[in-house]
């Protein structure tokens, strides 16, 4: 039985579609749907970016405390609705049940939470001499996310975009909208004015494209793939709109030859990779360690991934469920073959599912060894449980590796503190996690290169749905 989302929410009311067509939503652990919903048109995209183009006049007006309000009450509704969030997010891509309630639903409340600690402090006036500089909301937002963070990827768009007094639309992942639908209730009932937030689902081709193009869209904000990055810009151009993108990654995880204990520093990096089953841009798929270390490394991975149970996403010792789709189980199959093919150590995994499940689009935990960085699979996003394990020589060597990819999302060291973050200065990515650090809701999150421009998360994040006037002459000498 399936359940059906098939309205859109615009200007304050869920509506109909101006089409009759619908899409059904694929639990990729049964291969079967459990949800439809509709597809959009361009029409439907022009009547929610009216509504929010007709909102921003009020709202970009607003109080910090009314923005401040609106975004508490939202933090109560998805904690009320916790559990539901999490099992729609686990039935929308497959995060097994433990991830969906903690990381999924997690990262999304911190969104939320850690704007308003940036509502408290942020001063939107300054003063030099005579002038007075004020930031002011960006206009209205084209919001376009992906569906391997689903929520995430949301609440760290549309928190900061409230909180800044912008309006928007939403497009979420027509593979994984329901967590985006669920959202959408949560914020009808939060007290944002009507028009403020809409959210229309459908397809990139042409619900992402008609945001793009929108002439009433000032901001655009896109995560997904590079290619797709490539299109979101080039429809935006010719309204000079403000574009912001979190795109692709292959981040390194460098392990230095004074790391306190190489073992552990090993198991964190494959459990590091293979986290969400792999679907994370900034994971770290390139292992880079010392030549003279590699056996041990090949050891340590593969005791590791052999203990990262497969399965059913709600069986409470599954620690990676399936990946998100047959399109995207095909692609990771296709590049495990070419690793093989190309001569890369398979250590563990392969290609096809895992011995004793039949059903579903789950890949084998895999790692391969004496990697060269050459190799497709140390050079393209597999978006998979798929780890490349990579020998340097000496720093300078590790350097060059890990900065040889055309991304730079993120990057990871482990070893003593001061070589560790010597090594990471050098890097060019966008971030880098010393000695295992966690994710940080209040620092900027984004890339260098074709990883994306602009921040996401933080102060950084927040500023990017804000303008910048000078008024001078405002301050008497």
């Amino acid at each position: 039985m399936t359940t059906a989302y098939n309205k859109f929410f615009t200007n304050g009311e869920w509506v109909e579609p101006t089409e009759r067509d619908t899409l059904e939503v694929i639990n990729p652990a049964t291969e079967e749907a459990f949800a439809t919903i509709s597809l959009g048109t361009a029409e439907d995209v022009d009547a929610a970016a009216k509504a929010a183009r007709a909102a921003f006049g009020t709202w970009s007006h607003s109080s910090i405390e009314e923005r401040k309000t609106v975004i508490a009450n939202i933090i109560s509704g998805l904690k009320a609705r916790g559990d539901e969030m999490a099992t729609a997010i686990s039935n929308e891509m497959g995060a097994p049940m433990g991830l969906s309630k903690t990381a999924q639903l997690g990262s999304g409340l911190g969104h939320f939470m850690n704007i308003l600690g940036v509502l408290d402090s942020y001063e939107f006036e300054e003063v030099r001499g005579t002038t007075k500089i004020v930031k002011e909301p960006a206009g209205v937002c084209g919001f376009i996310t992906p569906w391997n963070w689903p929520l995430n990827q949301i609440a760290c768009k549309v928190a900061p975009a409230i909180a800044a007094g912008c309006t928007m639309v939403l497009k979420p992942s027509e593979i994984a909208p329901i967590s985006g639908y669920i959202l959408a209730e949560i914020i009808a009932d939060s007290g944002l004015p009507a028009g403020v937030f809409n959210l229309v689902n459908g397809e990139g081709t042409t619900v992402g494209a008609a945001i793009s193009a929108h002439p009433d869209i000032d901001v655009v904000s896109f995560t997904g793939s590079t290619r797709a990055g490539r299109e979101v810009a080039k429809a935006a151009a010719d309204g000079i709109k403000r574009v912001t993108q979190e795109l692709g990654g292959k981040s390194a995880n460098i392990i230095l030859e004074d790391v306190p204990d190489f073992s552990r520093a090993v198991a964190g990096g494959v459990a590091g990779c293979f986290g969400n089953s792999g679907q994370s841009c900034n994971a770290p798929t390139r292992m880079l360690v010392p030549k003279a270390k590699m056996p041990e490394a090949i050891e340590v991975a593969k005791a590791t991934a052999v203990k990262s149970t497969v399965g059913d996403p709600k069986a409470e010792d599954t620690r990676l469920g399936p990946v998100v789709s047959e399109l995207q189980f095909n692609k990771i199959q296709g590049l495990i073959e070419k690793g093989i093919e190309e001569g890369a150590e398979l250590i563990t995994g392969g290609p096809g599912r895992p011995e004793g499940i039949a059903k579903g689009y789950f890949v084998q935990p895999t790692v391969f060894a004496n990697v060269t960085n050459d190799m497709a699979i140390a050079r393209e996003e597999i978006f998979g449980p798929v780890l490349s394990i990579i020998g340097y020589d000496d720093d300078s060597d590790a350097i060059s590796i890990a900065n040889d990819t055309d991304y730079g999302l993120s990057g990871y060291v482990s070893g003593q503190p001061d070589h560790a973050q010597s090594i990471a200065r050098q890097l060019r990515t966008g971030n880098v996690h010393i000695n295992g650090a966690g994710p940080d809701f209040s620092a900027p999150f984004g890339g260098y290169k074709q990883s994306g421009n602009g921040r996401e998360w933080g102060i950084e994040g927040f500023e990017e749905f804000l303008e910048t006037k000078a008024m001078m002459g405002a301050v008497a000498e």
